[in-house]
């Protein structure tokens, strides 16, 4: 059992790692780089982590958690067509305060891990799984409630805005730019809502 002081050092590490990642990607973040930034010993980082793959598992979860609300807590429930549009231009706000210039996400994250790294792909799955999951409670409440059209595909239009998320976020962070952004979510968003009743 990890005690609150290990589990906040853990947590530190994973920062530091994190931050290092968004500048200069995994391939571009040793080991000892994360060791450094962030004040521990070698034996601590092989402690908690026990190998850098282990390391970027535990910043892609991370990076999940904070993907799902956009980094944005004022954000509610995504079930109206009003909270997926704040929801959408949270997502733009937030690249252009930071994912444009080295953000650690979970777009970036994917395109820079190894083909056969199944375990890293696994969680790269589940963290997916964890940023659509909100979008699709929300599309679902809105199918319950008579604002989506009962043959709606919500698994479809969940991924749909998923996609637009990622990759707007992908071509932002090349273009350094939010152009990409905002028009893959109004894409995303003009889909949805042609399923309105």
């Amino acid at each position: 059992m990890i005690t609150r002081k290990g589990q906040a050092t853990r947590e530190h590490i994973v920062g530091a790692a994190a931050t290092l990642i968004g500048q200069h990607g995994v391939a571009g973040t040793s080991a000892d780089d994360v060791r450094k930034t962030a004040g521990v010993s070698g034996s601590q980082l092989m402690h908690y982590f026990g190998s850098k793959q282990a390391l970027v598992r535990a910043v892609i979860a991370r990076q999940s958690e904070s993907e799902a609300v956009v980094d944005n807590p004022m954000l509610g429930p995504l079930d109206s067509f009003e909270a997926l549009r704040a929801w959408a231009d949270a997502a733009v706000e937030n690249l252009a305060h930071g994912s444009s210039r080295g953000a650690c996400t979970l777009a970036m994250l994917a395109g820079s891990t190894s083909p056969g790294d199944e375990q890293t792909r696994d969680e790269l799955f589940r963290a997916f799984v964890r940023v659509q999951s909100p979008l699709l409670d929300g599309l679902r409440a809105m199918r319950d409630r008579g604002d989506l059209r009962p043959g709606a595909d919500l698994d479809e239009l969940s991924m749909a805005l998923l996609t637009a998320l990622q990759g707007g976020t992908l071509l932002g962070q090349t273009m350094q730019s939010t152009a990409p952004m905002r028009a893959s979510m109004n894409a995303a968003l003009r889909y949805v809502e042609s399923f309105a009743t």
